[in-house]
């Protein structure tokens, strides 16, 4: 008979959630159908790897549990997830000769949704509120916001008590920025008081009203979300347009509310944290980073360390003639080669000082090539590798002048990940939306975060500036395979000039 089976931390992680009192029955495959539910709404399917439990089976599921075969007809679901399963992966999962296969799919469905609880949720929090932002919140913002003219706005600031003039207004991807004249200097603090109830008067729940001087005395601007229906959202083209610097490490972060295009210099950062919940954006945000990285730099100017404990965002980037070592999907092999970054760091160093130099652009066209250490979940490895974390804290701590550099992501932006120390080393941010306002603080120092739209909608902070609203471009999966194939020809220009 077919079975599905689980791991320790498996267990452990379906003990800790019925204690929080998920559901009143307390039966552990409610907690692995939400698991099924969750790897469900990821849009590639689950690595083979999920079917290796290192000879150990800690949990043992008959498919009559966990479809409901065994209960009266009325509650069986066996049919329904034979449907699921199958046009997820596009095979004929339905008969008696297709149920050993349907048993090996199903259980790396529930153990990769086990895998994505275990690195989204905190069990100081409560599990069926990060089950409604898993499944509901992003929906919520998408319906709740409405159409806005000047006029509406000006009439609801009145509401506040605040006598305001709208003298401009200018529609961008997704917000539309209000130029906003006040009567008096501190209607300012007033207005700033006020953006929650603002929100909630325009109708927008969710979603915040932003407020920034503009410049000019007694004049803000308000960035008011418009209904998605109306959203631009960039996409390839227009990093397949970019013309980047031809110094540093430039990488096109997206465009600005105002559908301008916006990049960074990756050396100036030195290091980076990308953090966002899940359906935020994040992925697609690290893909368009690493491919403007990838596509405007030769290998002899940089080359890239891929670590991807999830084990399904960096295979597309396999053949890239960047890589320092094929993408990394164990956590043991992944702390091996950050060990060896450490010691690359130190050679380094021994060749700056035979020069007299103090960092890597000293060295001019004689450096070795920059390297960017790329890790696409942080709290996953972390979990699989708490030794990891030591050499990472060693790089952040020294790696810049030696022409290394640092692009972490992770979807669980709380103290156990982002520690003290690399919090105080990783100066730049970039924070999609999170599900709390504390998460936005742990990102950007201040909140905001927890009110943007989602989808690529983000708050930059690079080292040295303000705060920046950006809108990530919008990345598909054919997009990189199409971008990294032009990157050898794109490389022969760069050596043209």
């Amino acid at each position: 008979m077919a079975k599905v089976y689980t791991s320790r931390s498996d267990e452990e992680t379906v003990t800790v959630i019925l204690r929080k009192g998920f559901l009143a029955q307390g039966h552990k495959w409610t907690v692995l159908r939400v698991a099924l539910a969750l790897s469900l709404k990821q849009p590639s399917p689950p690595s083979e790897d999920f079917d290796d439990l290192a000879g150990r089976k800690d949990g043992e599921y008959t498919l009559e549990v966990l479809t409901g075969r065994s209960q009266k007809e009325s509650d069986a679901f066996v049919d329904a997830f034979r449907a699921l399963l199958s046009v997820y992966h596009q095979q004929d999962l339905f008969g008696d000769g297709n149920e050993a296969l349907f048993a090996r799919l199903l259980q790396r469905h529930i153990r990769r949704g086990l895998r994505e609880i275990q690195t989204s949720w905190r069990e100081s929090h409560d599990f069926h509120e990060f089950l409604y932002q898993e499944f509901f919140a992003a929906q919520g913002k998408d319906a709740a916001v409405p159409e806005l003219d000047a006029a509406g706005l000006a009439q609801a600031l009145e509401e506040f008590g605040l006598t305001a003039q709208i003298t401009d207004s200018r529609d961008g991807p997704r917000v539309t920025r209000h130029t906003v004249r006040l009567a008096e200097a501190e209607d300012y603090g007033r207005l700033e008081r006020k953006l929650d109830d603002l929100a909630f008067t325009l109708g927008i729940k969710d979603a915040g009203v932003f407020l920034a001087p503009a410049g000019e005395p007694k004049t803000v601007w308000l960035d008011v979300p418009r209904p998605p229906q109306q959203w631009k959202s960039p996409g390839a083209e227009l990093l397949g347009a970019w013309a980047a610097p031809l110094t540093g490490l430039p990488m096109l972060l997206g465009v600005d509310i105002e559908g301008m295009p916006l990049a960074r210099d990756l050396v100036e950062a030195p290091h980076v944290l990308v953090a966002g919940t899940t359906g935020s954006g994040k992925s697609v945000c690290l893909h368009a980073l690493l491919l403007s990285l990838l596509t405007t730099r030769s290998p002899t100017r940089l080359q890239a360390l891929l670590i991807d404990p999830k084990r399904v965002e960096f295979t597309p980037y396999q053949a890239s003639p960047h890589l320092l070592a094929p993408v990394i999907t164990d956590s043991v092999e992944a702390t091996r080669c950050l060990k060896n970054v450490v010691k690359e760091m130190e050679s380094r160093e021994k060749l700056l000082v035979s020069r007299g130099a103090r960092e890597w652009s000293d060295l001019g066209d004689s450096a070795p090539p920059r390297i960017v250490v790329v890790i696409e979940e942080l709290a996953d490895l972390f979990a699989q590798a708490p030794e990891a974390e030591a050499p990472l804290v060693r790089l952040a701590q020294k790696a810049r002048a030696a022409g290394i550099h640092l692009l972490l992501a992770t979807q669980r932006p709380d103290a156990a990940t982002f520690s003290g120390l690399l919090r105080a080393n990783v100066p730049s941010r970039i924070a999609l939306t999170v599900q709390k306002a504390s998460d936005s603080r742990i990102v950007l120092d201040e909140g905001g975060a927890e009110k943007l739209l989602g989808k690529g909608d983000m708050l930059v902070k690079w080292l040295g500036e303000k705060v920046v609203r950006v809108h990530a471009l919008n990345i598909r999966p054919d997009d990189v395979s199409s971008l990294l194939r032009h990157t050898q020809g794109l490389n022969k220009h760069e050596h043209s000039h």
